[in-house]
This record gives structure tokens, C-alpha cells and sequence, in this order.
């Protein structure tokens, strides 16, 4: 079975980055550039692991985040957040509500590849 990865970031070019190389590693993956855009494709699509940029428009990826993790449906959804905010407060709060992982750009995208797939271990 190929698991399903969902990209949500406002910045197109950072999308179609992470998107090429979790694709290249055999993920299925679709993408959302504002914070309700990825929570209908959550719902429509039943990601394994959501990719979230903290800054988005329309809801932030704090917002996204309590939203998942408060439905019984999408508590279970891996969740990594891929953000500039690199603060340890920023850390902290992603990590206290739910997030599985995070990671500051710059990134290695390898490094992010690597990080899907021990999570989906």
C-alpha cells in the first residue's frame, strides 16, 4: 500500500520541493496552501502524515493542528510540522499539541524523507 502524504504550505515553491522528493520516494502526495484548503483534504483524502507550515493563510498551523487532533476521525494522522519558526516556544507548542515532528527551514529534503518514513513506521 502507498501512503498518503498531504504538503500544506502557502509558499508554492517550498510545496512543489517537498512534493517532488516524497513522491520520488514512492508516496502519494497531495498538496493545500492555507490552513482550510488542508483541512478539507484531510477529510476528503485520509492522509497518513500531514506536512504543515506553521504560517498559513485563512488558519494557522497551530489552528490545523488542534483541529486534527481534536476529531476522533484525524487524531491518528501523523503530523510534521515544516515551518521557519525556529523559537523553542514554537517548538514547544507544536510538540504539546500533537505534532509527531518538527522541522525548521532550511531543510534537507532528504532528511524530511527520512523523517515520513520513520514516523510511518
Amino acid at each position: 500500500m502507498t501512503h498518503r502524504i498531504l504538503v500544506v504550505d502557502d509558499e508554492a515553491d517550498i510545496t512543489a520541493l517537498v512534493a517532488y522528493h516524497l513522491a520520488r520516494a514512492g508516496y502519494r502526495v497531495s498538496t493545500a496552501s492555507t490552513g482550510p484548503e488542508a483541512l478539507d483534504a484531510v477529510q476528503r483524502e485520509r492522509p497518513d502524515i500531514v506536512v504543515l507550515d506553521l504560517m498559513l493563510p485563512g488558519m494557522s498551523g497551530y489552528e490545523v493542528l488542534t483541529s486534527l487532533r481534536t476529531r476522533a476521525e484525524t487524531r491518528d494522522v501523523g503530523v510534521i510540522l515544516l515551518t521557519a519558526r525556529r523559537e523553542e516556544a514554537d517548538r514547544i507548542r507544536g510538540l504539546e499539541l500533537g505534532a509527531d515532528d518538527y522541522l525548521t527551514k532550511p531543510f534537507a529534503p532528504g532528511e524530511l524523507t527520512l523523517r515520513v518514513g520513520a514516523l510511518l513506521r
